[in-house]
């Protein structure tokens, strides 16, 4: 299928990736929200809705120790996780670093090595494919890589960085052994996501961050899939360009009919572009709901401490944080029963409950039905337990809970407790 088939339109060049007008991340709400239902009522009237279901999916990683190098443990890095994207949505997956995200949506591509559960893509179950199989169905599944810079050969021009898979996929019928018709397509693909068709001949080092992620993202669109892991694809991007390139995959989403499950760490851009949204912790997925039930109504602790670290863009308004105590656990000894317990502040508030640390939760369903929470005391996260927990916390342990660095992983906190009032501004 060609760009001409799958666009509206004809595709016209670009000036550049950095001057390309695109709308912001502070469009109306009302709008998006419209465009976001008009979209999930057209894909609940598609055959086969649900497009990738995962089951009881597991990925560890061996620990060896001594001379023979034997196995003493294992890291769990992917643990009993199961969920389904529907066709034509945006899955976003939040949480720690460490929390399994990106090795989940490798194990899905097949680039980490599972070790339980299936990955089923279209009804086929992706873990048992070998050979010619796994590699035609690559064409369908593909991944835009958090790093522009890492992810794109220095030495290759672009034309051969998106021609790659190309040439790798080429048949008879796709005429792709061709390289005036890769190059062409190449083209197509680079004015698709506002890139000029003559930047087929430069390196990777003559663009900017902004453009080189564009250039992933026309290398992920290449192959016409159906399916694209996005991880973090604007991490590493400016504020600025990062509103652009969410605009532009939202609009791809649009144009190419593309499901996508979209890891990141900030929780705005996630609310954002994300039609559902599902909450990890320590290997597991702890939450699932749609992206405005969930936001308003978080079902699970950890989710409503994640909420909390999420700054308030008026300076006026001070937010009391929910502070995480303790360090995460390792997921080589994850503890028993919820793994959240130790440093869950609702299991402090109930008294410490026997079960938390003896009886690990399943994922249920809540009410709505579309809202799932791994917790045993689910029902009694809400408003006057999450203040409750604000007021417990004194300004000394909130002050001791601030991130030394940012490599460790952990939510950032700011101190809380009694704050100066803010002065009006002087006329």
């Amino acid at each position: 299928m060609t760009v001409e088939q799958n666009a509206i339109g004809d595709p016209a060049p670009a000036p550049s990736a950095e001057t390309t007008e695109a709308p912001t991340v502070t469009e109306s709400e009302a709008d998006a929200q419209a465009a976001r239902e008009a979209l999930l009522a057209a894909t609940t009237t598609r055959e086969g809705r649900t497009l990738v279901s995962i089951k009881n999916l597991k990925t560890y990683y061996p620990i060896r120790a001594g001379i023979l190098r034997r196995v003493v443990g294992h890291v769990r890095a992917v643990d009993d996780v199961s969920f389904d994207i529907r066709r034509g949505e945006v899955f976003g997956l939040v949480g720690e670093s460490g929390c399994g995200k990106t090795t989940l949506g490798r194990t899905i591509l097949r680039l980490e090595q599972s070790t339980a559960g299936t990955a089923e893509f279209d009804g086929v179950n992706l873990l048992k494919l070998r050979g010619n199989d796994l590699k035609n169905i690559r064409r369908r599944i593909q991944v835009i890589f958090q790093d522009p810079v890492g992810s794109l050969n220095p030495r290759m021009p672009v034309s051969d960085l998106i021609g790659e898979g190309l040439l790798a996929q080429a048949t008879p019928e796709n005429g792709w052994h061709d390289r005036k018709v890769r190059d062409k397509r190449v083209g197509d693909y680079l004015e698709e996501v506002g890139l000029r068709r003559e930047y087929t001949r430069r390196y990777p080092h003559e663009f900017s961050g902004g453009q080189r992620q564009r250039i992933g993202i026309a290398r992920a669109l290449a192959l016409s899939p159906e399916f694209i892991f996005a991880d973090e694809p604007v991490s590493a991007l400016d504020v600025s360009i990062q509103s652009q390139v969410l605009n532009l995959l939202l609009d791809l989403r649009e144009r190419f009919s593309l499901t996508f499950l979209f890891v990141a760490h900030n929780l705005s851009v996630v609310q954002y572009i994300s039609d559902r949204v599902g909450v990890m912790y320590l290997g597991k997925l702890v939450e699932v709901g749609a992206v405005d039930d969930l936001y308003a109504n978080p079902r699970h602790p950890y989710t409503v401490a994640l909420l909390s670290a999420v700054p308030n863009p008026n300076p006026r308004i001070r937010k009391r944080l929910i502070v995480l105590k303790g360090d995460v656990p390792s997921p080589a000894a994850p503890p028993s029963g919820c793994r959240f317990h130790t440093r869950c502040w609702l299991y402090e508030q109930l008294g410490k409950p026997e079960r938390c640390s003896t009886e690990d939760p399943e994922l249920r369903s809540l009410n709505p039905a579309t809202h799932q929470a791994a917790c045993h005391f689910a029902e009694r996260v809400g408003e006057p337990a999450v203040r409750q927990a604000e007021a417990a916390q004194d300004v000394v342990a909130t002050a001791e809970a601030v991130v030394p660095s940012a490599d460790d992983g952990a939510i950032p906190v700011a101190p809380t407790g009694p704050q100066p009032p803010t002065q009006e501004p002087r006329a």
